[in-house]
């Protein structure tokens, strides 16, 4: 919580500040964009499919918004951009 859409108008809604973290969930679908969950039987666990049936495939990245910018923590590797990258600089920019 907050649930920040992935759609919107620019300069209107939540503005990020530092401190907050966010997940981008780029999806890319044969098909519709829609999406239904279904149960995982005997279990609390939901999981998602397309509401056509079309194949789709769903990557998530989490980021924490810094006074240097937003910083990905879920990869670190060679192929993220070194101003995306976590540094213990941006660690004594949030707040506690």
């Amino acid at each position: 919580s907050p649930n920040v859409p992935h759609y919107g108008v620019p300069g209107h809604g939540l503005r990020l500040k530092a401190g907050m973290t966010i997940t981008i969930e780029p999806m890319i679908t044969e098909g519709t964009w829609k999406i239904k969950g279904k149960q995982v039987p005997g279990d609390t666990w939901e999981y998602y499919v397309t509401a056509d049936g079309s194949k789709c495939a769903q990557y998530e990245h989490t980021l924490v918004i810094t006074d240097n910018g937003p910083k990905i923590l879920t990869s670190q590797g060679d192929a993220i951009d070194e101003k995306y990258k976590l540094t213990e600089a941006d660690l004594k920019t949030l707040p506690e």
